[in-house]
This record gives structure tokens, C-alpha cells and sequence, in this order.
């Protein structure tokens, strides 16, 4: 009886895990962050090693986050790890962090792009972005409500087309692109590039861009074979996506002068339309808004995990916990949604994206932290997954973190700082919490 029920919990396989991975990961940062970074970084070499950079890292989380997941079994991600690894308080934070804003905002951020996309296709929609938007919110939530099944489909075949779409624009942008513009070299100015605090700021872009690739650990508990499929869309997926960005950042730097992307927010219609046409342009266009829809849906598939996850651990947040006849986690949907839509309404695409990757690197970067500690305090046993070159992608990812997150601090204190007061607001949240359980 335990196993049939453990068996209909675990419904995600392989394939809808990497599939939900790569979505998560291909979405509002490649199509859309590129036109911030030219405006400080002017080097060819510094950008494209950017985005290597950003790879490195999320590989190196991806590859840690791997042997996390098998260590603390069960979904919730950062929530239950650092629940189990430091104290209760600190995985609230995280969780509290991924409830209300780690979701909603990405959520948010991918819902302006995409009616961003959509207004290049009809121009005529222009003045409705903001109302396209949440209307991709809310229909998203409705279909998450149906359950991972109804969803599951949808996001494979969705994520596989994206991932077409990338290579086509990557075989086409070589072949058809007039790049006279195109100037690659590397000297020592484009080393002072990469050495620039330009360079630090746009790797918090960047790291926004590949955030998604641990969003298989806030369902672990749904995925079927977790012991080799975890690890497996981990470091696979990761690896992937890591790829298709450098070659597509290429692409965009080689079809398109920098002065005509810098500032520019739909980067992927610009260059599309330099590559293929005004009509080309256009389809790659709907391909891309395709590829944001995708996007929203598997963090709205990921995120409400977390609130549920918490539900069933607080009293004080039991209602979400309950799940209605498709199990679906129904009033974490309906949260996030909410939190979502606000988020549309009233921020700015950039300050989001600054202030959510701030608050996202700290996680990651203490859940990482706490492998160093669980290794040290009990060695793996045999068969069980091991970090490959155990420590080295740790000390990577927790020094390429804190660097990004030291300048994030000192260049953009605002945002940073409202990622700090959302933490500490968490702990006024947690203490009441437990409160309420001493009750």
C-alpha cells in the first residue's frame, strides 16, 4: 500500500524533469538581459565570457545541488535543505523568500517579456501589455490547477520547441547574418572588460538567466527514480542550456551592432529580424513569446511546492498545504498568482531582476555552504551520488556567488537592500509562526 502511494506522488520522469528544467532556465534572461550588459561592457570576448561564467557557476550549483537532493530527500529545495542542515529558522527564510517573491518575480518578469514579444507581433496590443501579462499569469495558474499530468505534455513539447528555436536561430544567424559590425578580439582592454565592475553587475543578469537550474529540488518528492534521475537533470539540463547561451549570445552579437541592442529589452526580436526578415522576425518572435510561456508555466508548476512544503510543516500555514482533487497545491497557486500579478502592476523589469538576484544567490550559496558541512560531518556511502571533483565546484560556485553578490551590494544598495529586508521580515514571519505552534 505505502509503495502504490509513494508511486502516484512520483509522477515526474526524466524527461519531464529536464524538459521543466530547461524551461525554467530558458526564458526572460537570454531573450531579453543582453541589452543591459552592452551598455557597460563594449568587448565582444568580456560578454561571451560572461555568459561562460554564469554557465560555470550554475553547473558547479548544479552539479552540489545533486548530491544535496539524494543527501535530504523530499521536495521543497532550499526550504528543506537548510531546514535540515542549519536550523528550521533559516530554511523558513528561504522558503519564505521562494513563497513570496523567488517565483512571483521571475513569474512576473517572464509575463512583461512575453507581452513585450507579443506587441512586436501586433503593435496594435501595445497599450494592453500590462494587462497581456496578467492575463498569462492567470491563465497559467488554471491549467496548473488541473494537475502535473495536464501540465507535463504541454511543458516537454513546449521546451523541445524552444530548444529548436535556439538552434535555429544559432545555424540561420551564422549563415544568413551580415556582421561587418562584428569585431571579436582579445587583448588587454577586453581583459579590463572582463575585470570591470560592468562585468561583476551583469553577472547578477546573468545568474537571472540561468536560475532555474536547481527547480527540480522544490519537487524532488514528485520525481520518479530521484536517486539517478535528479543528478541526471541536474547536470544534463544545466549543461545544455549552458551551451545554447553562449552560442546564442554569439548570435546576437554577430547579427546585430551593440549600439542597436544597448538598453533594448527584446534583444531576441531584434536580432531575429536582422537574421530572417521583418516576416522571419515576426515568427521567431511568436516562438520566443512561446518559449516565456513555457517559462511561466514550469516556475508555476515549481514554486507553489515550496509554500506547500511549508503548509505541511506549520500550522500557521496549513491552508497551504491542501491540495484540490487533481493534488494540485491549490492556495500556494492562488499565493503566488496574487504575489505575481502585484508584481506587474507595480515594479520596474529591472529593479526586479536586480533585487530578485540578489536574494536568490544567498540561498543557493548558503545551501552549497551547507554540503561543505555535511561532508565533513559524514562521508557519502558507496553507490551513493558524489560531487565530481569534490570540493573544487563548491569553492567555484560559493566564491563566483559571493563576488556577484559583493557588487550587487556596493552598486545597486537599494535593491540589495529590500532582498535583505524581505529576509529579515521572514524571521518577524517565522517567530510568529512558531508561536502559533506552541499555541
Amino acid at each position: 500500500m505505502l509503495e502504490n502511494k509513494e508511486a502516484s506522488i512520483r509522477r515526474i520522469g526524466l524527461a519531464t524533469a529536464v524538459a521543466i528544467i530547461i524551461a525554467n532556465m530558458i526564458g526572460t534572461g537570454v531573450f531579453t538581459s543582453l541589452g543591459f550588459q552592452v551598455i557597460g561592457i563594449k568587448s565582444v570576448f568580456a560578454i561571451l565570457m560572461l555568459w561562460a561564467v554564469g554557465g560555470v557557476i550554475a553547473l558547479c550549483g548544479a552539479l552540489c545541488y545533486a548530491e544535496v537532493a539524494i543527501r535530504f530527500p523530499g521536495s521543497g529545495g532550499e526550504y528543506n535543505y537548510l531546514s535540515k542542515i542549519y536550523h528550521p529558522a533559516l530554511g523558513f527564510l528561504s522558503g519564505w523568500v521562494s513563497a513570496t517573491v523567488a517565483f512571483a518575480a521571475p513569474i512576473g518578469l517572464s509575463s512583461i517579456a512575453f507581452s513585450k514579444y507579443l506587441a512586436k507581433l501586433f503593435p496594435s496590443v501595445e497599450e494592453y501589455e500590462t494587462l497581456i501579462a496578467c492575463s498569462l499569469i492567470i491563465i497559467v495558474a488554471l491549467v496548473n490547477l488541473k494537475g502535473v499530468k495536464t501540465t507535463a505534455i504541454f511543458q516537454r513539447v513546449i521546451t523541445y520547441l524552444n530548444i529548436a528555436l535556439i538552434i535555429l536561430l544559432i545555424i540561420f544567424g551564422i549563415s544568413l547574418s551580415e556582421h561587418s559590425h562584428f569585431n571579436f578580439s582579445v587583448n588587454s582592454d577586453d581583459w579590463k572588460a572582463v575585470m570591470s565592475s560592468s562585468f561583476a553587475i551583469s553577472l547578477i543578469y546573468v545568474s537571472f538567466a540561468y536560475s532555474g537550474w536547481n527547480s527540480v529540488t522544490y519537487f524532488a518528492g514528485e520525481i520518479k527514480n530521484p536517486t539517478k534521475n535528479i543528478p541526471r537533470s541536474l547536470v544534463g539540463a544545466t549543461s545544455v542550456v549552458m551551451i545554447l547561451y553562449i552560442l546564442l549570445n554569439f548570435i546576437f552579437l554577430y547579427s546585430v551592432p551593440m549600439n542597436k541592442l544597448n538598453g533594448q529589452l527584446e534583444v531576441g526580436f531584434i536580432a531575429a529580424e536582422a537574421i530572417f526578415g521583418s516576416f522571419g522576425g515576426k515568427l521567431i518572435c511568436l516562438m520566443i513569446a512561446l518559449a516565456l510561456f513555457a517559462s511561466v508555466n514550469s516556475m508555476t508548476i515549481a514554486g507553489p511546492r515550496v509554500t506547500q512544503t511549508m503548509g505541511e510543516d506549520f500550522n500557521f500555514f496549513k491552508i497551504f498545504s491542501q491540495r484540490n482533487i487533481n493534488g494540485s497545491p491549490l492556495y500556494s497557486i492562488i499565493l503566488q498568482t496574487i504575489l505575481a500579478l502585484v508584481l506587474v502592476i507595480s515594479s520596474t523589469f529591472e529593479k526586479v531582476l536586480l533585487y530578485i538576484g540578489f536574494t536568490l544567490s544567498l540561498f543557493t550559496t548558503l545551501t552549497v555552504i551547507g554540503l561543505l558541512i555535511s561532508r565533513y560531518k559524514k562521508r557519502p556511502e558507496e553507490g551513493f551520488y558524489k560531487t565530481p571533483l569534490f570540493p573544487i565546484p563548491a569553492i567555484i560556485f560559493i566564491g563566483l556567488e559571493f563576488y556577484s553578490m559583493y557588487w550587487s551590494i556596493t552598486t545597486r544598495t537599494i535593491e540589495s537592500l529590500l532582498g535583505i529586508s524581505t529576509v529579515l521580515l521572514g524571521l518577524v514571519v517565522y517567530y510568529i509562526a512558531r508561536q502559533k505552534e506552541k499555541v
